[in-house]
């Protein structure tokens, strides 16, 4: 098989898969996902991405009565039914057919559910052994933005900042706050290495207490990243980070839960150190891959 699609506790053909027009994801955009990766039918840190999806889906008003464990059931079904030795799951939870009006989010809510499985997307080895070059986005990310922080179905201004770089010829967009602190990518949280010490923003959860809300995605491989460095001896911290601090960094990356730990070596015009991956991403990209079973 080339993929599975289930909806609603059934699979259905590629070619019928539908949801109703009235549907709230296609009305007013209101919805959740998650994108996974599995291979051979496993979804590495499969729980991390359900659970995160049941927190935003409490905070935001959807629902607080998400079950965390027929998610994982439903997904780990739809990757082994796949067929496919490594693919790119993705739930997507709306509000069905739902007034919102007259909903509180409190209780139980009729939602859509959607996952599909579709063959892992495959990057040039060169991306990861070389480096790529990102671009400044015109997109401001802001802490009062409720959304933000959340894997909401409103990516919009996210792609068109990805479709942007590419245009470029650059692997990817990074985004900063409307403070001008550093927030990350256009779909991935980034990292800078500085004399040893590993950086990263702070995410959304992550906040000291009375401190504005962060508008940073508390991404599952960043978790993963800050776990294996700290596990190696590896000094972590989490502040607020200026465009100083990234172009003045020995090493930059970005994750997310396709590529891992994605080497970036130019920021514009500006080479970063020496232009050429370090060894701490270097590291921590082979421990991603042997996490998720690549190895």
């Amino acid at each position: 098989m080339s993929g599975a699609v289930w909806i609603n506790g059934e699979f259905v053909e590629r070619d019928s898969a539908r949801v109703s027009v009235f549907d709230a994801g296609f009305q007013h955009g209101v919805g959740l996902f998650e994108t996974m990766l599995a291979v051979g039918g496993e979804i590495a840190h499969v729980r991390r991405h359900m659970r995160r999806l049941k927190n935003s889906a409490a905070e935001l008003g959807l629902t607080s009565a998400l079950n965390v464990d027929p998610l994982i059931q439903a997904a780990e079904m739809v990757a082994r039914e796949s067929g496919l030795p490594r693919a790119r799951v993705r739930l997507t939870l709306t509000g069905g057919d739902l007034n919102m009006l007259a909903s509180t989010g409190q209780g139980p809510v009729n939602p859509t559910i959607v996952i599909v499985a579709n063959p892992a997307t495959e990057y040039p080895s060169e991306m990861i052994e070389k480096g790529v070059t990102a671009v400044v986005a015109d997109l401001r990310v802001n802490p009062l933005d409720p959304g933000e922080g959340h894997k909401t179905l409103n990516y919009w201004p996210r792609l068109r900042s990805l479709q942007q770089a590419a245009a470029k010829g650059a692997g990817e967009s990074i985004i900063f706050q409307v403070s001008n602190h550093l927030a990350g990518g256009a779909v991935s949280n980034i990292f800078l290495v500085k004399d040893g010490v590993l950086l990263t923003p702070i995410a959304r959860g992550e906040e000291e207490q009375a401190a504005l809300p962060s508008p940073v995605l508390p991404g599952i491989t960043r978790r993963f990243i800050l776990e294996e460095a700290e596990a190696a001896g590896v000094e972590c911290v989490k502040k607020m980070l200026s465009i100083d601090d990234l172009l003045g960094a020995d090493e930059v990356f970005l994750t997310n839960s396709s590529w891992g730990a994605l080497p970036v070596v130019r920021v514009e015009a500006e080479q970063i150190a020496d232009g050429a991956p370090g060894a701490l991403t270097k590291s921590l990209y082979v421990k991603w891959r042997a996490g998720a079973g690549l190895d």
